[in-house]
């Protein structure tokens, strides 16, 4: 699963810099897939679709921090445990029941964003 961040954020922000992704914004951010990653060009979504990793995209949420579901691997290849939940004081990085992901594939996506 990749991780979410609920609406019980306040926040503080610890949990960016924990990011080896940096899949984690601030509320209303653009964002872009090459932002802390190796890619280069374009990059395949889950949906087939290409996208331009330099492209900036529209922030996930604007109220409060968000996890790019397509940058996040729960830390798996670098961490024994997803760090935003480790360094969340509200406990509100959990896993998100709708993107349920094997570890094969949570390694596959950290292998492609850190060639």
């Amino acid at each position: 699963m990749a991780i979410i961040i609920t609406d019980e954020c306040i926040n503080c922000g610890a949990c960016e810099p924990e990011c080896p992704n940096n899949a984690i914004y601030e509320g209303g951010i653009e964002w872009k897939f090459k932002d802390g990653t190796n890619v280069a060009g374009e990059l395949p979504l889950e949906d087939g679709t290409m996208v331009d990793v330099e492209a900036e995209q529209a922030p996930v949420m604007d109220d409060f921090y968000f996890i790019v579901p397509e940058k996040c691997t729960e830390c798996k290849g670098f961490h024994e445990e997803p760090q935003c939940a480790a360094v969340c004081p509200v406990d509100c990085c959990v896993p998100d029941p709708d993107r349920e992901e094997t570890e094969e594939k949570l390694l596959a996506r950290k292998a492609l964003l850190h060639l």
